[in-house]
């Protein structure tokens, strides 16, 4: 049976009309009946346009200036993450504990951040003034600082870490205390030493500068092959000495000669496999404290302290 048209009126149409118009911003107008007039539409009038929300970060309103959210992926998910990086998604609350709240870290700084609970520790030890961090990263020493002293110099290369530093300092409540200067420590050393000698003090100097990525702990090879017999390895395999060379931008003595002309007071964390003898013949003529830094039953690096941090030594601060 063949469908009926349903007759529509012109009341009925301009209904229609105005309905799928309002959204345009068209005006209808309805002519008297009889007029002889047509149905016009007057001019699309200007409609201001809606402003757009502004995007609030992890950090929340009112610090989108120091706001890192989008620099690097905050992973929820242990599936999110890259293969590469699990094993330290996994340790994420050792490292930040307020890591849910929205900490940042980039790919280098899942490897070299220092764990919370030895920063703290750290921290305790070089209470002073002004602390000079000089190689910063994503700020989990600089963070531990700002809670012991009264003033954080933080420097690094890269303005990604830095910019993360500051936003994870931001969780921490810490950002004030913190000075964050995109700098390369050797030039920030060199340019301080010809300063003039009402320059700012710097009571302590940590240094944490890379390592040589995870792999500083790996098997020593030759010509490609693991050195020992096949299916065996030994103890020294396992866990090859560090030597100051292997240090980055410069040889570990070289920094450490080159940071004694700031301050006599150092804090040096390194792997838990460096020599140290060459630690100890970093400064011969006086005592260096080697504090081992643990994570439950496993050893996760060293910190020597030189000068004024050195127990039984404060009057050298």
């Amino acid at each position: 049976m063949p469908t009926k048209r349903k007759a529509v009126g012109l009341a009925s149409f301009v209904s229609l009309l105005k309905e799928s118009s309002e959204s345009d911003g068209i005006s209808v107008s309805v002519p008297a009946r009889g007029s002889g007039s047509e149905i016009s539409a007057s001019p699309k009038r200007h409609v201001r346009p809606l402003k757009k929300k502004k995007q609030v970060g992890l950090l929340g309103e009112g610090c989108e200036g120091i706001d890192a959210t989008g620099m690097v992926p905050f992973y929820q998910q242990a599936s999110d993450v890259p293969r590469q990086l699990q094993k330290y998604f996994a340790q994420r609350l050792r490292f930040f504990s307020l890591y849910p709240e929205g900490c940042l870290l980039d790919e280098e700084g899942w490897y070299s951040v220092t764990p919370e609970r030895i920063a703290d520790q750290i921290a305790d030890r070089c209470r002073c003034d002004t602390i000079l961090d000089a190689f910063c990263g994503v700020g989990g020493n600089a963070i531990a600082f700002a809670k012991t002293c009264e003033r954080v110099v933080a420097l690094d290369t890269s303005p990604v870490r830095l910019a993360l530093a500051r936003h994870n300092a931001a969780i921490y409540g810490v950002e004030s205390r913190i000075e964050f200067i995109l700098a390369d420590y050797v030039s920030f050393a060199k340019a301080y030493n010809m300063l003039s000698p009402h320059r700012r003090t710097l009571d302590v100097v940590f240094l944490s500068p890379p390592w040589g990525g995870p792999e500083y702990i790996s098997s020593p090879k030759k010509n490609g092959a693991t050195i020992g017999k096949v299916g065996e390895e030994t103890e020294a395999e396992r866990h090859p000495v560090f030597h100051l060379d292997s240090i980055l931008p410069i040889h570990g003595s070289d920094l450490f000669t080159l940071t004694s002309t700031i301050s006599s007071n150092i804090a040096y964390y390194l792997p838990r496999n460096v020599d140290l003898q060459e630690v100890a013949a970093l400064s011969p003529k006086d005592k260096v404290e080697v504090e081992e830094e643990w994570m439950g039953d496993k050893l996760k690096a060293v910190t020597c302290y030189y000068g004024g941090l050195v127990a039984g030594q404060d009057h050298l601060f």
